[in-house]
């Protein structure tokens, strides 16, 4: 375990640091079939997405907050039109280390036949009982050639100084380099008193050997002060089993859930915060929505109130959504309630608008906390 692991109560000031938070990760161009499954498509529209960025996208957009990436790009019309659309989303681009396309031998060169290239992927949302799909072509991309030392830590967390630093799953299996980048980050944010957050995030498409996947977040856990995964995150990525079925309703998966979360904070001292968003899809575009939040230091449980029977549009993103609202809670000063709250009204919102990341501001954010409270519907604002 890290020597100290910043908590939650310890986040730093904002006027002490150039970025409220850092996300570490994968970004790729997202081609969207609109209501055509991807095999029949002639036409398509564009987004950008990562696990990792888009907490960065909703503290930037949604929230107003100074949010970087560290991420790598091919230097072509792609790359330019990922960038340009973080920056559309208030992200700071300055971090992302490019690979010219020049093939001069430096270490940061590729040629101009796609040797190595811009991560994309096909996402068709489903439809009722036809499912959604994700095609994703990834191995031979910029990101996965990052490896220690490829960022400058400590003038980003020391002289720039960042309040919170970011990463997650798909990151760290990505390649047989990005694992030990992750951990070498998670280190030296804790050195320079940054807080750490990471979502399990596991993904089969990514690496299909859980015992690897195991390995590799039980080694960065020790420096985290939030984590967040599900139940079956915590299975596949971490190794911890919870007796739940697909069908168990939201107030049994929770009592469930609980055990598995003190195990967790038992074996893994350092973290003050674990937390997970919970979906139950009865179809592509019907869902129940629910979000908890665990203080350790208390053993107190928080959760949101749980949405049923929400009609959704895309269902991409609504756990990086939920993360990006806990944390802007917590760095706007807000209270645990307050940011299970903010976790939960963001994570449905991103899934009611196409793309990753959500297309609404802080205020829509604030609705819809009040509307589920209150368990009204939905006003038009005329």
């Amino acid at each position: 375990m890290a020597d100290k692991v910043v908590t939650y109560q310890e986040i730093k000031s904002a006027g002490s640091c150039r970025y409220d938070g850092v996300a570490l990760g994968e970004v790729m161009l997202r081609f969207d079939p609109f209501d055509v499954p991807t095999a029949l498509a002639r036409q398509m529209r564009i987004f950008q997405g990562g696990g990792e960025t888009n907490v960065a996208c909703g503290l930037g957009y949604t929230f107003g907050l100074r949010a970087g990436v560290l991420t790598a790009l091919v230097d072509d019309h792609i790359g330019a039109n990922i960038r340009n659309q973080l920056r559309g989303a208030g992200v700071d681009t300055s971090k992302i280390i490019w690979f010219n396309t020049k093939n001069d031998g430096s270490r940061f060169s590729t040629d101009q036949k796609g040797t190595l290239m811009n991560g994309v992927n096909f996402t068709y949302v489903g439809k009722g009982v036809i499912a959604s799909d994700t095609l994703y072509y990834r191995a031979h991309t910029a990101v996965r050639e990052l490896r220690e030392g490829d960022f400058d830590w400590n003038t980003l967390f020391g002289t720039e100084g960042a309040r919170i630093f970011s990463t997650g799953g798909i990151f760290t299996l990505i390649s047989p380099t990005s694992a030990a980048l992750a951990i070498e980050g998670v280190k030296k944010a804790n050195e320079h008193g940054v807080f750490v957050a990471a979502d399990l995030n596991y993904r089969s498409k990514v690496e299909p050997n859980k015992a690897r996947a195991r390995e590799i977040n039980q080694t960065i856990a020790p420096y985290l002060g939030f984590l967040v995964g599900n139940d079956s995150d915590l299975s596949d990525a971490l190794g911890y089993e919870t007796k739940v079925s697909g069908k168990m309703p939201f107030a049994e998966w929770f009592e469930a859930y609980k055990g598995t979360v003190r195990q967790v904070a038992h074996d893994f001292p350092n973290l003050s915060l674990i937390g997970t968003q919970w979906r139950g899809a009865t179809s592509a575009d019907t869902i129940d929505w629910g979000a908890v939040l665990y203080d350790v230091a208390a053993d107190t449980f928080y959760a949101a109130p749980l949405r049923t029977n929400i009609p959704i549009g895309d269902r991409t993103g609504g756990g990086d959504s939920f993360m990006s609202g806990v944390l802007a809670a917590l760095l706007k000063g807000k209270d645990l309630e307050t940011a299970v709250q903010w976790g939960a009204a963001h994570g449905i919102l991103v899934q009611e608008t196409p793309g990753d990341i959500t297309m609404v501001d802080e205020k829509a954010v604030l609705a819809e906390v009040k509307r589920a409270l209150a368990g009204g519907g939905v006003k038009a604002s005329r």
